[in-house]
Protein backbone atom coordinates (compact mmCIF):
# COMPACT_ATOMS: atom_id res chain seq x y z
CA UNK A 1 0.00 0.00 0.00
CA UNK A 2 1.38 3.30 -1.29
CA UNK A 3 1.61 6.08 1.30
CA UNK A 4 0.17 9.88 0.14
CA UNK A 5 1.57 12.34 2.51
CA UNK A 6 -0.38 14.89 1.10
CA UNK A 7 -3.42 16.24 0.07
CA UNK A 8 -3.57 14.36 -3.10
CA UNK A 9 -5.25 11.74 -1.00
CA UNK A 10 -8.16 13.68 -0.47
CA UNK A 11 -10.98 13.02 -3.41
CA UNK A 12 -11.22 15.54 -5.72
CA UNK A 13 -14.94 16.53 -4.35
CA UNK A 14 -13.59 16.83 -1.03
CA UNK A 15 -10.77 19.28 -2.37
CA UNK A 16 -13.08 21.23 -4.29
CA UNK A 17 -15.39 21.87 -1.52
CA UNK A 18 -12.61 22.36 0.74
CA UNK A 19 -10.89 24.95 -1.42
CA UNK A 20 -14.08 27.23 -1.81
CA UNK A 21 -14.40 27.44 2.00
CA UNK A 22 -10.66 28.49 2.51
CA UNK A 23 -11.81 30.99 0.13
CA UNK A 24 -14.69 32.20 1.46
CA UNK A 25 -12.94 32.37 5.04
CA UNK A 26 -14.58 29.38 6.56
CA UNK A 27 -13.35 26.07 7.75
CA UNK A 28 -14.17 22.75 6.25
CA UNK A 29 -16.32 20.31 8.16
CA UNK A 30 -13.78 18.17 10.04
CA UNK A 31 -13.84 14.27 8.28
CA UNK A 32 -12.34 12.49 11.25
CA UNK A 33 -11.76 12.61 15.01
CA UNK A 34 -8.35 13.38 14.91
CA UNK A 35 -8.39 16.50 12.29
CA UNK A 36 -11.26 18.05 14.85
CA UNK A 37 -8.05 19.52 16.97
CA UNK A 38 -5.26 18.87 14.43
CA UNK A 39 -2.45 21.08 16.98
CA UNK A 40 -3.21 18.72 20.03
CA UNK A 41 -2.79 15.40 17.43
CA UNK A 42 0.40 16.72 16.06
CA UNK A 43 1.80 17.17 19.72
CA UNK A 44 0.65 13.70 20.54
CA UNK A 45 2.99 12.72 17.55
CA UNK A 46 5.64 14.60 18.49
CA UNK A 47 5.37 13.11 21.77
CA UNK A 48 5.60 9.55 20.54
CA UNK A 49 8.53 9.90 18.03
CA UNK A 50 10.15 11.66 20.79
CA UNK A 51 9.58 8.50 22.75
CA UNK A 52 10.21 6.24 20.14
CA UNK A 53 13.95 7.77 20.00
CA UNK A 54 14.28 7.96 23.11
CA UNK A 55 14.24 4.07 23.42
CA UNK A 56 16.01 4.27 20.36
CA UNK A 57 19.24 5.95 21.63
CA UNK A 58 18.97 3.79 25.20
CA UNK A 59 19.59 0.68 22.85
CA UNK A 60 22.38 2.42 21.37
CA UNK A 61 24.43 2.90 24.15
CA UNK A 62 23.76 -0.18 26.54
CA UNK A 63 27.21 -1.74 25.37
CA UNK A 64 29.03 1.54 26.35
CA UNK A 65 27.48 1.69 29.45
CA UNK A 66 28.53 -1.74 30.74
CA UNK A 67 31.69 -2.21 28.28
CA UNK A 68 34.40 -3.31 31.56
CA UNK A 69 32.06 -5.79 31.86
CA UNK A 70 31.59 -7.66 28.75
CA UNK A 71 34.86 -6.90 27.80
CA UNK A 72 35.92 -9.32 30.72
CA UNK A 73 33.12 -11.59 30.13
CA UNK A 74 34.15 -12.51 26.56
CA UNK A 75 37.42 -12.11 27.31
CA UNK A 76 38.28 -9.21 24.48
CA UNK A 77 40.78 -7.46 23.14
CA UNK A 78 40.28 -3.61 22.40
CA UNK A 79 39.85 -4.29 18.69
CA UNK A 80 37.29 -6.68 19.48
CA UNK A 81 35.53 -4.63 21.87
CA UNK A 82 35.22 -1.88 19.32
CA UNK A 83 34.07 -4.18 16.68
CA UNK A 84 30.45 -4.33 18.57
CA UNK A 85 29.45 -1.05 17.73
CA UNK A 86 31.36 -1.07 14.42
CA UNK A 87 28.61 -3.85 13.58
CA UNK A 88 26.17 -2.18 14.90
CA UNK A 89 26.63 1.23 12.78
CA UNK A 90 27.70 -0.83 9.65
CA UNK A 91 24.23 -2.80 9.92
CA UNK A 92 22.37 0.71 10.76
CA UNK A 93 23.77 2.48 7.75
CA UNK A 94 23.20 -0.23 5.39
CA UNK A 95 19.97 -0.52 6.11
CA UNK A 96 18.94 3.00 6.33
CA UNK A 97 19.13 3.37 2.45
CA UNK A 98 16.42 0.75 2.14
CA UNK A 99 14.35 1.96 4.61
CA UNK A 100 14.96 5.52 2.97
CA UNK A 101 13.36 4.42 -0.08
CA UNK A 102 10.52 2.32 1.66
CA UNK A 103 9.78 5.62 3.56
CA UNK A 104 9.01 7.74 0.69
CA UNK A 105 6.81 5.38 -1.30
CA UNK A 106 5.27 3.24 1.31
CA UNK A 107 3.35 3.89 4.92
CA UNK A 108 5.66 5.14 7.44
CA UNK A 109 3.65 4.28 10.65
CA UNK A 110 4.14 0.79 9.51
CA UNK A 111 7.84 0.47 9.01
CA UNK A 112 8.05 2.54 12.11
CA UNK A 113 6.33 -0.48 13.78
CA UNK A 114 7.80 -3.27 12.04
CA UNK A 115 11.52 -1.70 13.36
CA UNK A 116 10.47 -1.29 17.23
CA UNK A 117 9.11 -4.55 17.19
CA UNK A 118 12.45 -6.02 15.52
CA UNK A 119 15.12 -4.32 17.54
CA UNK A 120 12.79 -4.66 20.58
CA UNK A 121 12.85 -8.50 20.39
CA UNK A 122 16.43 -9.07 18.92
CA UNK A 123 17.81 -6.79 21.96
CA UNK A 124 15.67 -9.01 25.04
CA UNK A 125 17.57 -12.43 23.04
CA UNK A 126 21.19 -11.42 23.58
CA UNK A 127 20.49 -10.79 27.23
CA UNK A 128 20.68 -14.54 27.34
CA UNK A 129 23.49 -15.39 25.35
CA UNK A 130 26.22 -16.95 26.81
CA UNK A 131 30.10 -16.26 27.32
CA UNK A 132 31.58 -18.50 24.39
CA UNK A 133 28.97 -17.28 21.56
CA UNK A 134 30.49 -14.01 21.00
CA UNK A 135 29.97 -14.00 17.85
CA UNK A 136 26.23 -14.37 18.23
CA UNK A 137 26.21 -11.26 20.34
CA UNK A 138 27.81 -9.09 17.49
CA UNK A 139 25.33 -10.79 14.98
CA UNK A 140 22.67 -9.59 17.53
CA UNK A 141 24.08 -6.29 18.01
CA UNK A 142 24.03 -5.78 14.19
CA UNK A 143 20.66 -6.93 13.85
CA UNK A 144 19.46 -4.19 16.46
CA UNK A 145 21.66 -2.06 14.13
CA UNK A 146 19.09 -2.88 11.38
CA UNK A 147 15.75 -2.02 13.60
CA UNK A 148 17.11 1.35 14.21
CA UNK A 149 17.57 2.28 11.00
CA UNK A 150 14.04 2.26 10.29
CA UNK A 151 13.43 4.68 12.77
CA UNK A 152 16.28 7.34 12.57
CA UNK A 153 15.37 7.41 8.73
CA UNK A 154 11.41 7.98 8.89
CA UNK A 155 10.92 9.66 12.09
CA UNK A 156 12.39 13.38 10.91
CA UNK A 157 10.20 12.83 7.77
CA UNK A 158 6.77 13.16 9.43
CA UNK A 159 7.89 15.86 11.96
CA UNK A 160 8.85 17.88 8.45
CA UNK A 161 5.42 16.72 7.13
CA UNK A 162 3.80 17.98 9.99
CA UNK A 163 4.99 21.36 10.58
CA UNK A 164 6.08 24.35 8.30
CA UNK A 165 9.71 25.70 7.96
CA UNK A 166 8.88 27.90 11.13
CA UNK A 167 8.16 25.53 13.41
CA UNK A 168 10.17 22.44 12.07
CA UNK A 169 13.29 23.90 13.91
CA UNK A 170 11.74 23.95 17.14
CA UNK A 171 10.15 20.79 16.88
CA UNK A 172 13.23 19.04 15.35
CA UNK A 173 15.40 19.93 18.25
CA UNK A 174 12.91 18.62 20.84
CA UNK A 175 13.37 15.70 18.78
CA UNK A 176 16.54 15.57 18.59
CA UNK A 177 17.09 16.27 22.07
CA UNK A 178 16.67 12.54 22.66
CA UNK A 179 19.63 11.54 21.29
CA UNK A 180 21.93 12.81 24.02
CA UNK A 181 19.20 12.23 26.78
CA UNK A 182 18.67 8.24 25.74
CA UNK A 183 22.34 8.24 24.65
CA UNK A 184 22.72 9.48 28.69
CA UNK A 185 20.38 7.35 29.71
CA UNK A 186 21.43 3.88 28.34
CA UNK A 187 24.49 4.49 30.15
CA UNK A 188 22.90 5.59 33.15
CA UNK A 189 20.41 2.36 32.89
CA UNK A 190 22.73 -0.08 31.97
CA UNK A 191 25.46 0.73 34.68
CA UNK A 192 22.68 0.89 37.10
CA UNK A 193 21.21 -2.16 36.18
CA UNK A 194 24.71 -4.40 36.49
CA UNK A 195 25.40 -2.62 40.07
CA UNK A 196 21.76 -3.76 41.19
CA UNK A 197 21.76 -7.11 40.17
CA UNK A 198 25.19 -7.62 39.81
CA UNK A 199 24.94 -9.15 36.07
CA UNK A 200 25.12 -6.78 33.10
CA UNK A 201 22.88 -8.98 31.08
CA UNK A 202 19.56 -7.45 32.74
CA UNK A 203 20.86 -4.47 31.08
CA UNK A 204 19.58 -5.69 27.73
CA UNK A 205 15.95 -6.86 29.47
CA UNK A 206 14.74 -3.18 29.67
CA UNK A 207 14.49 -1.56 26.66
CA UNK A 208 12.56 -4.43 25.33
CA UNK A 209 9.49 -2.99 27.75
CA UNK A 210 10.67 0.57 26.42
CA UNK A 211 10.33 -0.53 22.96
CA UNK A 212 6.94 -2.45 23.91
CA UNK A 213 5.17 0.47 25.18
CA UNK A 214 6.75 2.83 22.40
CA UNK A 215 4.85 0.29 19.87
CA UNK A 216 1.71 0.35 21.87
CA UNK A 217 1.48 4.30 21.39
CA UNK A 218 2.35 4.19 18.04
CA UNK A 219 -0.30 1.99 17.13
CA UNK A 220 -3.45 4.00 19.22
CA UNK A 221 -2.05 7.76 18.57
CA UNK A 222 -0.38 8.04 15.53
CA UNK A 223 -2.19 8.38 12.49
CA UNK A 224 -2.58 5.88 9.73
CA UNK A 225 -1.66 8.59 6.86
CA UNK A 226 0.06 12.11 7.57
CA UNK A 227 -1.03 15.18 5.92
CA UNK A 228 1.89 17.23 4.76
CA UNK A 229 1.74 20.72 6.36
CA UNK A 230 4.18 22.52 3.57
CA UNK A 231 3.16 26.19 2.01
CA UNK A 232 3.44 24.24 -1.36
CA UNK A 233 0.76 21.74 -0.59
CA UNK A 234 -1.43 24.13 1.36
CA UNK A 235 -1.57 26.05 -1.73
CA UNK A 236 -2.38 23.44 -3.78
CA UNK A 237 -5.84 22.95 -1.94
CA UNK A 238 -7.30 26.47 -2.56
CA UNK A 239 -5.57 27.57 -5.67
CA UNK A 240 -8.62 26.12 -8.20
CA UNK A 241 -8.86 23.23 -11.37
CA UNK A 242 -6.07 24.46 -13.20
CA UNK A 243 -3.26 23.25 -10.49
CA UNK A 244 -5.45 20.82 -9.36
CA UNK A 245 -4.91 19.52 -12.88
CA UNK A 246 -1.29 19.40 -12.72
CA UNK A 247 -0.70 17.71 -9.65
CA UNK A 248 -1.86 14.24 -10.83
CA UNK A 249 0.60 13.88 -13.35
CA UNK A 250 3.13 15.08 -10.46
CA UNK A 251 2.58 11.91 -8.40
CA UNK A 252 2.94 10.03 -11.30
CA UNK A 253 6.07 11.42 -11.61
CA UNK A 254 7.20 11.24 -7.78
CA UNK A 255 5.97 7.23 -8.11
CA UNK A 256 8.04 6.85 -11.22
CA UNK A 257 11.20 8.19 -9.65
CA UNK A 258 14.13 5.98 -9.16
CA UNK A 259 16.60 5.59 -5.97
CA UNK A 260 19.46 6.07 -8.30
CA UNK A 261 17.74 9.77 -10.15
CA UNK A 262 17.41 10.80 -6.25
CA UNK A 263 20.75 10.02 -5.29
CA UNK A 264 21.95 11.40 -8.47
CA UNK A 265 20.08 15.02 -7.63
CA UNK A 266 21.23 15.08 -3.74
CA UNK A 267 25.31 14.31 -4.86
CA UNK A 268 24.86 17.41 -7.18
CA UNK A 269 23.87 19.83 -4.41
CA UNK A 270 26.91 21.13 -2.63
CA UNK A 271 25.32 22.04 0.75
CA UNK A 272 23.49 18.62 1.02
CA UNK A 273 27.05 17.25 -0.29
CA UNK A 274 29.05 19.35 2.31
CA UNK A 275 26.97 19.35 5.43
CA UNK A 276 26.65 15.38 5.05
CA UNK A 277 30.04 15.27 5.60
CA UNK A 278 30.79 17.93 8.40
CA UNK A 279 28.42 15.30 9.93
CA UNK A 280 30.48 12.67 8.98
CA UNK A 281 33.24 14.15 11.29
CA UNK A 282 30.93 14.50 14.15
CA UNK A 283 29.40 10.69 14.06
CA UNK A 284 32.79 9.71 14.03
CA UNK A 285 34.13 12.06 16.82
CA UNK A 286 30.68 10.65 18.70
CA UNK A 287 31.03 7.22 18.00
CA UNK A 288 34.40 6.94 19.67
CA UNK A 289 33.79 8.94 22.74
CA UNK A 290 30.32 7.12 23.30
CA UNK A 291 32.02 3.45 22.90
CA UNK A 292 35.24 4.25 24.62
CA UNK A 293 35.11 7.46 27.06
CA UNK A 294 34.61 5.61 30.12
CA UNK A 295 36.86 3.15 29.69
CA UNK A 296 39.57 5.95 28.77
CA UNK A 297 38.42 7.52 32.31
CA UNK A 298 38.11 4.44 34.18
CA UNK A 299 41.89 3.31 33.04
CA UNK A 300 42.92 7.36 33.77
CA UNK A 301 41.84 6.90 37.40
CA UNK A 302 43.64 3.60 37.84
CA UNK A 303 46.46 4.95 36.63
CA UNK A 304 46.23 8.37 39.03
CA UNK A 305 45.69 5.33 42.14
CA UNK A 306 41.81 6.26 42.65
CA UNK A 307 40.34 3.12 41.09
CA UNK A 308 41.69 -0.74 41.66
CA UNK A 309 42.07 -2.70 38.10
CA UNK A 310 38.74 -4.52 37.17
CA UNK A 311 39.41 -8.12 39.13
CA UNK A 312 36.47 -8.77 40.55
CA UNK A 313 33.29 -10.43 38.70
CA UNK A 314 31.03 -6.86 38.54
CA UNK A 315 33.78 -3.83 37.43
CA UNK A 316 33.20 -0.51 38.79
CA UNK A 317 30.75 1.39 36.34
CA UNK A 318 30.67 5.29 37.81
CA UNK A 319 32.34 6.56 35.47
CA UNK A 320 29.68 5.49 33.11
CA UNK A 321 26.77 6.89 35.38
CA UNK A 322 28.68 10.55 35.43
CA UNK A 323 29.04 10.23 31.46
CA UNK A 324 25.56 9.35 30.95
CA UNK A 325 24.38 12.23 33.09
CA UNK A 326 27.33 14.82 31.24
CA UNK A 327 25.30 13.79 27.96
CA UNK A 328 21.97 14.14 29.25
CA UNK A 329 22.59 17.79 30.48
CA UNK A 330 25.18 18.88 27.57
CA UNK A 331 22.65 17.10 25.59
CA UNK A 332 19.65 19.12 26.19
CA UNK A 333 21.19 22.55 26.87
CA UNK A 334 23.26 22.19 23.60
CA UNK A 335 20.49 21.10 20.87
CA UNK A 336 18.30 23.98 22.53
CA UNK A 337 21.20 26.46 22.31
CA UNK A 338 22.22 25.23 18.90
CA UNK A 339 18.09 25.77 17.69
CA UNK A 340 17.66 29.30 19.20
CA UNK A 341 21.23 30.28 18.09
CA UNK A 342 20.28 29.61 14.32
CA UNK A 343 16.68 31.12 14.86
CA UNK A 344 18.42 34.63 15.95
CA UNK A 345 20.84 34.59 13.84
CA UNK A 346 19.08 33.61 10.54
CA UNK A 347 17.88 37.04 10.98
CA UNK A 348 20.42 38.93 10.23
CA UNK A 349 22.50 36.45 8.36
CA UNK A 350 21.31 33.83 5.79
CA UNK A 351 24.06 31.86 6.48
CA UNK A 352 23.64 31.07 10.29
CA UNK A 353 23.03 27.76 10.37
CA UNK A 354 26.32 26.73 8.66
CA UNK A 355 28.78 28.68 10.08
CA UNK A 356 26.91 27.77 13.85
CA UNK A 357 27.86 24.54 12.87
CA UNK A 358 31.49 24.98 12.00
CA UNK A 359 31.90 27.21 15.03
CA UNK A 360 30.94 24.86 17.23
CA UNK A 361 32.97 21.70 15.77
CA UNK A 362 36.31 24.34 16.36
CA UNK A 363 35.56 24.76 20.11
CA UNK A 364 34.51 21.24 20.28
CA UNK A 365 37.84 19.24 18.85
CA UNK A 366 39.85 21.68 21.13
CA UNK A 367 37.94 20.98 24.26
CA UNK A 368 38.29 16.93 23.59
CA UNK A 369 42.03 17.63 22.79
CA UNK A 370 42.66 19.50 26.44
CA UNK A 371 40.51 16.63 28.44
CA UNK A 372 42.38 14.25 26.78
CA UNK A 373 45.66 15.68 27.38
CA UNK A 374 44.85 16.17 31.10
CA UNK A 375 43.19 12.92 31.92
CA UNK A 376 46.34 11.52 33.25
CA UNK A 377 46.97 14.29 35.98
CA UNK A 378 43.56 15.53 37.03
CA UNK A 379 40.68 13.50 36.44
CA UNK A 380 37.77 15.90 37.26
CA UNK A 381 39.46 18.87 34.66
CA UNK A 382 38.92 15.98 31.89
CA UNK A 383 35.44 15.33 32.75
CA UNK A 384 34.77 19.32 32.59
CA UNK A 385 36.22 19.72 29.19
CA UNK A 386 34.67 16.45 28.08
CA UNK A 387 31.47 18.16 28.91
CA UNK A 388 32.25 21.32 26.85
CA UNK A 389 33.51 19.24 23.94
CA UNK A 390 29.92 16.95 24.05
CA UNK A 391 27.89 20.60 24.69
CA UNK A 392 29.21 22.01 21.61
CA UNK A 393 28.87 19.17 19.45
CA UNK A 394 25.45 18.56 20.58
CA UNK A 395 24.75 22.40 19.11
CA UNK A 396 24.78 20.82 15.81
CA UNK A 397 22.31 17.97 16.04
CA UNK A 398 18.87 19.81 15.29
CA UNK A 399 20.69 22.54 12.81
CA UNK A 400 22.07 19.76 10.49
CA UNK A 401 19.02 18.12 10.16
CA UNK A 402 17.21 21.25 9.36
CA UNK A 403 19.67 22.19 6.71
CA UNK A 404 19.13 19.00 4.69
CA UNK A 405 15.51 19.75 5.20
CA UNK A 406 15.56 23.25 3.43
CA UNK A 407 17.86 22.51 0.80
CA UNK A 408 16.42 19.33 -0.21
CA UNK A 409 12.75 19.15 -1.89
CA UNK A 410 10.33 17.41 0.10
CA UNK A 411 9.69 14.41 -2.29
CA UNK A 412 13.46 13.25 -1.66
CA UNK A 413 13.34 14.32 2.26
CA UNK A 414 13.36 10.47 3.43
CA UNK A 415 16.16 9.28 -0.03
CA UNK A 416 18.62 12.43 1.25
CA UNK A 417 18.01 11.38 5.25
CA UNK A 418 18.89 7.87 4.20
CA UNK A 419 22.11 8.80 2.15
CA UNK A 420 23.08 10.82 5.01
CA UNK A 421 23.03 8.32 7.02
CA UNK A 422 24.82 6.21 5.33
CA UNK A 423 27.83 8.16 4.37
CA UNK A 424 28.26 9.77 7.82
CA UNK A 425 28.10 6.08 9.67
CA UNK A 426 30.16 4.79 7.14
CA UNK A 427 33.09 7.04 7.35
CA UNK A 428 32.10 8.29 10.54
CA UNK A 429 31.07 6.29 13.50
CA UNK A 430 31.07 3.08 12.07
CA UNK A 431 34.68 2.45 12.15
CA UNK A 432 35.92 4.97 14.22
CA UNK A 433 35.59 2.56 17.68
CA UNK A 434 36.98 -0.05 15.87
CA UNK A 435 39.68 2.48 14.90
CA UNK A 436 40.47 3.15 18.01
CA UNK A 437 40.53 -0.24 19.39
CA UNK A 438 42.64 -1.36 16.42
CA UNK A 439 45.37 1.64 17.29
CA UNK A 440 45.38 1.00 21.05
CA UNK A 441 46.11 -2.78 20.63
CA UNK A 442 48.80 -1.79 17.78
CA UNK A 443 50.74 0.93 20.63
CA UNK A 444 49.76 -1.83 23.88
CA UNK A 445 52.02 -4.23 21.17
CA UNK A 446 54.75 -2.23 21.24
CA UNK A 447 55.36 -1.83 24.95
CA UNK A 448 55.63 -3.81 27.44
CA UNK A 449 52.18 -4.41 29.09
CA UNK A 450 51.08 -2.38 31.92
CA UNK A 451 48.69 -0.54 33.42
CA UNK A 452 50.57 3.11 32.33
CA UNK A 453 50.58 2.06 28.82
CA UNK A 454 46.73 0.54 28.46
CA UNK A 455 46.05 4.26 29.91
CA UNK A 456 48.80 5.90 27.24
CA UNK A 457 47.18 3.73 24.33
CA UNK A 458 44.11 4.69 24.64
CA UNK A 459 45.07 8.39 24.94
CA UNK A 460 47.32 8.55 21.98
CA UNK A 461 44.21 6.85 20.25
CA UNK A 462 41.28 9.16 21.16
CA UNK A 463 43.71 12.20 19.81
CA UNK A 464 42.71 11.39 16.05
CA UNK A 465 39.16 12.41 17.30
CA UNK A 466 40.38 16.10 17.61
CA UNK A 467 41.71 16.16 14.21
CA UNK A 468 38.58 15.33 12.76
CA UNK A 469 36.48 17.71 14.55
CA UNK A 470 38.66 20.16 12.57
CA UNK A 471 38.01 18.80 9.53
CA UNK A 472 34.14 18.80 10.18
CA UNK A 473 34.17 22.17 11.05
CA UNK A 474 35.72 22.76 7.62
CA UNK A 475 33.33 21.02 5.84
CA UNK A 476 30.52 23.33 7.47
CA UNK A 477 32.37 26.14 6.73
CA UNK A 478 32.05 25.20 3.17
CA UNK A 479 28.83 24.59 3.20
CA UNK A 480 28.60 28.51 3.98
CA UNK A 481 29.25 28.85 0.19
CA UNK A 482 26.76 27.47 -1.05
CA UNK A 483 23.71 27.19 1.01
CA UNK A 484 21.95 30.00 -0.37
CA UNK A 485 21.80 29.03 -3.57
CA UNK A 486 20.62 25.25 -3.20
CA UNK A 487 18.06 26.92 -0.43
CA UNK A 488 16.51 28.74 -3.76
CA UNK A 489 17.12 25.89 -6.07
CA UNK A 490 14.63 23.47 -3.85
CA UNK A 491 11.78 26.32 -2.84
CA UNK A 492 11.95 26.53 -7.11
Amino acid sequence: EHEDTGLLSQPLLERQSCGAAAADGTQCPAVSVSRNNPAKRDCLVVAVLCFGNLVNFIDWFIVPGVLLDIQKYFGLSDGKTGLLQTVFTLCYMLAAPIFGYLGDRYNRKIILGAGIFFWSGVTLGSSFITESHYRIFVLSRGLVGIGSASYSTIAPTIIADLFEEGKRTTVLSIFYIFIPVGSGCGYILAAGMAKITGDWHWAFRVTPCMGGLALLLLILLVPHRIQRKTAAHRARSISGRIQRADEEPDVHRTAKTTWCQDVGSLVRNCSFVCSSLGLTAMAFVTGALGMWMPLFLYRAQVVQGIAPPCLQESCNSSNSLIFGGITIGTGIFGVIAGAEAARRLRKINNKADPLICATSMFISALCLYIALMVAQTNILSAFIFIAFGELFLSVNWAVVTDILLYVVTPRRQSTAIALQILVSHLLGDAGSPYLIGLISNAIQARNIPSLQWSFRSMQYSFVICAFVGVFGGAFFLLTSFYIEEDRKEAQR
